[in-house]
């Protein structure tokens, strides 16, 4: 009966700490981007001669019924240098609809070096009833981005934000009716 009772005490513990834990590894990792900077200016940032091939991926997620792409699948990127990424999103439904995307980089140990200024992945996205919205991404990645890495993805998913959604309706219904 004791064992029982420490098994049990030990799993609760556990599944309190799965939060701090699953924290600790995106940030060791970058998974889901949570190594990526985001930074407010890039004026000190040194400029190179060497080059990395950036891929651009997106994605919905099943919920939510847009269309999404990336403009430029590839392009090649000098490290130190402000590059611009841009991706297209389209609702062809017939209700106003909100998204969230979320972002990751490969290889994780290139999200350390992959640094924002500015992207539609930092607020929901609210697009109208067939409306399209051309969403750019501001970045640069680190010169001192190791040897290896010469290739790096940046990929989104976008997912349907349900409790935005009820306001964005909401807000919709209101200005049509106005």
């Amino acid at each position: 009966m004791r064992k029982l009772v420490l098994l049990a005490v030990g799993m609760f513990g556990f599944g309190f700490a799965m939060w701090p834990l699953y924290n600790v590894f995106c940030d060791l990792t970058g998974l889901g981007g949570r190594g990526v900077k985001i930074a407010e200016s890039a004026g000190t940032v040194q400029k190179s001669d060497r080059q990395v091939k950036v891929r651009f991926d997106a994605t919905v997620n099943s919920g939510l019924p847009w269309v999404f792409q990336a403009r430029d699948k590839i392009k090649l990127v000098s490290l130190g240098e402000m590059s611009e990424a841009s991706y297209m999103a389209m609702n062809p439904n017939d209700q106003a609809m909100v998204g969230q995307a979320i972002y990751n980089v490969t290889p994780p140990e290139a999200s350390l070096y992959f640094v924002k200024t500015e992207c539609f992945c930092f607020t929901e996205q609210l697009l109208q009833a067939n409306e399209t919205k051309e969403m750019p991404v501001y970045y640069f990645i680190q010169p001192d981005l190791p040897e290896h890495i010469k290739e790096i993805t940046l990929s989104y998913t976008f997912f349907r934000d349900e409790n935005a959604n009820a306001v964005a309706l909401a807000a919709a219904k209101k200005s049509s009716s106005e």
